[in-house]
C-alpha cells in the first residue's frame, strides 16, 4: 500500500461561488453528514493506513483554517486514527499557488527529507472530491500502489456515466496485470465537446481522469527531469538547502518557513501535473476504479449531495428548485432554479447553467462588486 499521502488543498473553488470564496474555498464547505470536503479527503487518507506521513499542501492565507478542520475532525475518528493524525500530519503552506506540478514535486522533496531511510510511495489526493464506498477506494489503491511500486505513474480511471464535457478523458491501452484491472494509458484527452464526449461514452474505451495519482517520489522527479526540465531544475537544490522550520497550529505541525521552497518557487513554472508529466510520460497507467466519484465542481453537481434544501425555505407554486442559504428564502411561481445565499451574496441560477458562474466571479471582480 502507499506509504505516504499528499492532499492538494490550495484551490479557490470559484465554480461554487458565493458559498465558496478565496478565503473560504470549496474544500471547507460542509456536505451531507456535516463534514467538509477536506475532512472526507483526510478520512480517505487514513483509510489506506499509510505507514508514513499525510501532507496537506495549501495556501499561506488559509493554513490555519486547514488546521481547524483537522482538529474538528478528531472526535469523529477512532483513537488509532486520532493518534496517526496528531503524529504524522503536516500542513505545508506553499510560497504561492502555482498549479499542481509545483506542490506535488515540493511534497516529494519534503517526504524524501522526512523519510530518509525509505523511498516514499505516494498517493496524491484532491481535497474536494466525493468518493464512495471507501472499501472500494482502499481496494483500488492497493492495486495502484503495486504498479506504482514497480515504477509506473498511476492514475485512477473513472467509468463515465454521461457524456461530460467538464472532465479530461483517458483512453485505454493494454492490460498490465492478470485480472485486467490496471492498464496502460494510450493517451490523455482534453475536455471534449458534447459530440466527442458522446462518442467516447459509446466506444467504451474512454474513462474520466480523476485527478488523483500514485508514484514513488523518485519516479516523479525523474519524469519531470525528462519532460519538464524547468520544474525539475527549480527544485534541484532543495535537498542541499536548509530544512524547513516547523511550528504548531491547533495541535498540528506546519511548515512555518522554508527558504529552499521560497527559492524554488521563484523559478518553477505554473503548470498542471497533467501537462508536465501525465500527458508526456511513457509509463502512465490507470486502475479501473470500482468506486463512485464526483468532483462536485458546479452547483448542478452539488445538488446531488442533498435530497432537500439547505436552510429555511418556503416555496409556493414552485418546484424543481434547490436552495442553499444561511437565511430564510421564499420562492413564488419559480421552477428549476438554484438559489445560493452565502457570505452576504446571492446567486440565482437556472439549472444547467453552472458553467456561467466563473464568468460571474470574473465580472464581479472586474466591476469591484
Amino acid at each position: 500500500m502507499f506509504t505516504d499521502v499528499v492532499i492538494l488543498a490550495g484551490g479557490f473553488g470559484e465554480r461554487l461561488w458565493p458559498a465558496s470564496s478565496s478565503d473560504h474555498p470549496k474544500q471547507f464547505m460542509k456536505i451531507a453528514g456535516n463534514v467538509s470536503f477536506l475532512q472526507t479527503s483526510i478520512q480517505r487518507a487514513l483509510a489506506i493506513k499509510p505507514k508514513g506521513k499525510i501532507v496537506i499542501v495549501t495556501r499561506k492565507d488559509i493554513y490555519k483554517t486547514v488546521s481547524i478542520h483537522c482538529k474538528s475532525l478528531l472526535p469523529k475518528l477512532s483513537l488509532e486514527d486520532q493518534k496517526k493524525l496528531k503524529e504524522d500530519l503536516y500542513i505545508l503552506p506553499e510560497t504561492e499557488p502555482k498549479q499542481t506540478t509545483a506542490p506535488i514535486i515540493l511534497s516529494c522533496h519534503f517526504l524524501k527529507q522526512l523519510s530518509k531511510e525509505t523511498e516514499p510511495l505516494v498517493l496524491v489526493l484532491t481535497s474536494d472530491h466525493i468518493i464512495t464506498p471507501i472499501e472500494n477506494f482502499v481496494s483500488d489503491c492497493e492495486k495502484a500502489s503495486q504498479a506504482a511500486k514497480e515504477g509506473k505513474f498511476l492514475c485512477f480511471a473513472i467509468p463515465p456515466t454521461e457524456p461530460a464535457t467538464g472532465y479530461g478523458y483517458i483512453k485505454t491501452g493494454k492490460s498490465i496485470n492478470s485480472d485486467g484491472s490496471v492498464f496502460e494509458i494510450e493517451k490523455f484527452v482534453e475536455k471534449p465537446d458534447l459530440k466527442t464526449a458522446t462518442e467516447y461514452l459509446a466506444s467504451g474505451n474512454y474513462w474520466w481522469n480523476s485527478g488523483m495519482f500514485g508514484f514513488t517520489c523518485s519516479t516523479l522527479i525523474n519524469e519531470l527531469k525528462k519532460h519538464q526540465t524547468d520544474a525539475y531544475t527549480a527544485f534541484e537544490n532543495i535537498p542541499n538547502g536548509k530544512a524547513p522550520v516547523f511550528k504548531e497550529v491547533n495541535g498540528f505541525k506546519y511548515v512555518a518557513s522554508w527558504k529552499a521552497m521560497d527559492e524554488a518557487y521563484k523559478n518553477v513554472p505554473v503548470i498542471a501535473i497533467d501537462k508536465s508529466v501525465a500527458e508526456k510520460t511513457d509509463i502512465a497507467c490507470a486502475v479501473r476504479s470500482t468506486f463512485n466519484w464526483d468532483d462536485i465542481g458546479s452547483w448542478d453537481a452539488f445538488e446531488k449531495l442533498f435530497n432537500h434544501n439547505v436552510g429555511k425555505a418556503v416555496e409556493i407554486e414552485s418546484e424543481g428548485n434547490f436552495i442553499y442559504s444561511d437565511m430564510p428564502v421564499a420562492l413564488c411561481g419559480i421552477k428549476n432554479v438554484v438559489v445560493v445565499i452565502k457570505n452576504g451574496r446571492a446567486l440565482i441560477m437556472k439549472k444547467g447553467k453552472s458553467a456561467l458562474v466563473r464568468d460571474v466571479v470574473k465580472q464581479m471582480k472586474n466591476s469591484n462588486v
